[in-house]
């Protein structure tokens, strides 16, 4: 049985698992703070994340798949309650400030975070690929990198001031307009955690209704040429 320290998005707890491979996995977050609760995945908790990815693939995952996903689902669960969000975006530092895109799979995310490194160089550095964490406390919102970072392995466990959130979607020109609370709300909760618990599902509506009100909200339609990062980049600082 392995058990080791963390910090994820901030807060600091303990993980008790099987696999030494998970413990590797969190070898950039290790810490000595003191734990504020546990995470330990049970035999129950493992069965539930092996329904949910038997719905989309057939090839039974390894055992310490199951267990590393079964991490990240109780840890995102119980980080609601330090008010932090796990959201499935791209999520870039330029400047020191953060810029969040999101969107459902395979709309083009990684590819325009590339293209702001591309066009923007050294400014830009990439806090999270696949899942940042973003917590939301008395009006302001931090954007947290974690290590499930996707396919492409673009994180660091660092943290930057959001700046603003896009909703991307692919288009035949670049177009960036600004979205009210009620219409970003619903693109937000496709993207955002979901509970199966009411409490925690309550909790959740609470911390996106918070992340509405304290940063703006964009519709990004957009090619994939380069200058669509210098566009979207320009619009969000209200240019």
């Amino acid at each position: 049985m392995e058990e080791f320290k963390v910090e994820i998005a901030g807060v600091p707890l303990l993980i008790r698992c099987r696999w030494g491979e998970n413990r590797a996995f969190f070898r950039d977050y290790l810490s000595r703070k003191e734990p504020r609760f546990l995470i330990a995945p049970e035999q129950e908790d493992l069965e539930n994340i092996r329904s949910r990815l038997s719905q989309r693939a057939p090839a039974e995952p390894s055992p310490a798949y199951l267990e590393n996903n079964a991490i990240h689902a109780l840890l995102a669960e119980r980080l609601v309650w330090e008010h932090v969000l796990l959201v499935h975006g791209s999520a870039l530092c330029m400047d020191g400030q953060a810029y969040l895109f999101t969107a459902k799979s395979g709309t083009g995310k990684s590819t325009h975070a590339r293209l702001w490194r591309e066009r923007f160089g050294g400014r830009v550095w990439m806090l999270n690929d696949d899942k940042p964490m973003l917590r939301v406390q008395e009006g302001r919102v931090t954007v947290y990198g974690t290590p499930w970072n996707g396919k492409h392995r673009l994180s660091r466990n660092a943290s930057a001031p959001l700046k603003a959130v896009a909703l991307l979607e692919r288009a035949g020109e670049t177009r960036v307009s600004p979205l009210s609370g009620a219409e970003a709300l619903p693109r937000l909760m496709e993207q955002a955690l979901r509970a199966r618990d009411p409490e925690t599902m309550g909790q959740i509506l609470e911390l996106e209704r918070e992340l509405l009100t304290a940063v703006p909200f964009y519709r990004l339609s957009c090619t994939m040429d380069p200058e669509a990062a210098e566009i979207a980049w320009r619009a969000m600082q209200g240019e």
